[in-house]
C-alpha cells in the first residue's frame, strides 16, 4: 500500500510540473484554410478537457477573433507595448478555449525592442504552465519573428491542399524547420479535399519527399474534406466543429485530434526544462 500510495503521489507530482506542448500551425501559401483549421482544431481539443490557449500570430491581419464571432477590447500589440497584462488579453471562446487576438495594427509595433522580447517570454512561460497545449496560428507571411518562434515551438502541423504550388511551399517551408532543427515534430494534414483519395496522396507525397531527400519521419494526421458547411460556418462565425456536429468534416476532425493525442512523444517538456523556452531566449537575444 505504502508503494502505491508514493507511485501516486510522483504522477500527481510529475503531473503538476508537466508544461503546455508548444504548436505552429503553419502553411507553404495561403487560402489554405489554415486559421479554420486552428479555430476548429483547438475547439474541438478544449471539448475533450485539455486547457488550451489559441493565438494569432497572422501580423496584422489576424481573423481567429472573427471565426470564432467574438469582439476582442485588447490583443497581443497591447500585451507587448506594456499597456495589458497578459490576463487581460486573454479571452473565451467556445468550449471553454482561450485566445488572444493578433490585432490589426500588430505590423506597427514590430520593431523589436528587448522589453518586447522580455515580455513575450515572460508570457510564453505563463502560458506553458497554465495551459495543457499553446497553439500559435501563424500568418502565411515569413518573418524572422515568425521564423524563430517555428524554429522553437514543440510540434509543426503543416496545412495543404491538393494543388501542386500548395504541396510544394509545404515541403519547401518543412525543409527549411528541419535545417534549423531535424529533431522538429512534424504532423501532416490535407485539407479541402474533394476526395479521400486525394488527401492520402498529398499527404503520401509529402511524406515520401521529407524521407527521400531529409530522411525525416513525419506523422500523418488525415485529411479535411471540402465540405459546404465550413463556408456556412464562416458566415455564422461560429467554428464548424460546434455549428455541425454531426457533419463529417466534424467527425474528420475529431479523429485528427485523437490521432494528435494519441501520439506518443519520446520527451514530454517538464517545469525544469522547457526547450521552447529556451529556445526563444536564444533566437530572441541575438536579434534585440
Amino acid at each position: 500500500m505504502r508503494d502505491q500510495a508514493e507511485e501516486l503521489r510522483m504522477r500527481m507530482l510529475q503531473s503538476q510540473n508537466k508544461l503546455g506542448r508548444s504548436i505552429a500551425v503553419v502553411s507553404g501559401k495561403g487560402g489554405v484554410g489554415k486559421s479554420n483549421f486552428s479555430t476548429n482544431f483547438t475547439t474541438t481539443l478544449s471539448g475533450i478537457g485539455k486547457k488550451v490557449v489559441l493565438i494569432d500570430m497572422d501580423i496584422g491581419m489576424g481573423n481567429v477573433h472573427i471565426l470564432l464571432g467574438k469582439t476582442t477590447p485588447s490583443n497581443l500589440k497591447d500585451y507587448l507595448v506594456g499597456e495589458k497584462t497578459i490576463e487581460e488579453v486573454l479571452f473565451e471562446g467556445p468550449n471553454n478555449l482561450q485566445y488572444i487576438s493578433g490585432g490589426s495594427g500588430l505590423s506597427g509595433v514590430m520593431e523589436w525592442t528587448e522589453e518586447m522580447f522580455s515580455r513575450l517570454i515572460q508570457a510564453f512561460e505563463y502560458l506553458q504552465k497554465n495551459y495543457d497545449y499553446i497553439v500559435f496560428d501563424m500568418g502565411a507571411g515569413a518573418t524572422s519573428q515568425a521564423l524563430d518562434l517555428l524554429v522553437s515551438v514543440d510540434d509543426i502541423i503543416v496545412i495543404s491542399t491538393a494543388e501542386p504550388t500548395s504541396i510544394t511551399d509545404a515541403y519547401s517551408m518543412m525543409k527549411y524547420i528541419y535545417y534549423k532543427d531535424p529533431d522538429k515534430n512534424f504532423f501532416l494534414l490535407c485539407n479541402r479535399a474533394f476526395s479521400e483519395e486525394e488527401g492520402i496522396d498529398t499527404t503520401s507525397r509529402l511524406e515520401l519527399a521529407m524521407s527521400r531527400f531529409l530522411s525525416k519521419e513525419v506523422f500523418v494526421l488525415g485529411t479535411l474534406p471540402e465540405d459546404p458547411v465550413v463556408r456556412k460556418s464562416v458566415k455564422e462565425q461560429v467554428p464548424f466543429s460546434i455549428l455541425y456536429p454531426n457533419a463529417e468534416i466534424t467527425k474528420k476532425m475529431k479523429q485528427i485530434v485523437n490521432r494528435f493525442t494519441d501520439y506518443k512523444l519520446e520527451e514530454e517538456p517538464t517545469s525544469k526544462q522547457s526547450k521552447f523556452i529556451s529556445r526563444l531566449k536564444s533566437l530572441f537575444s541575438g536579434r534585440a
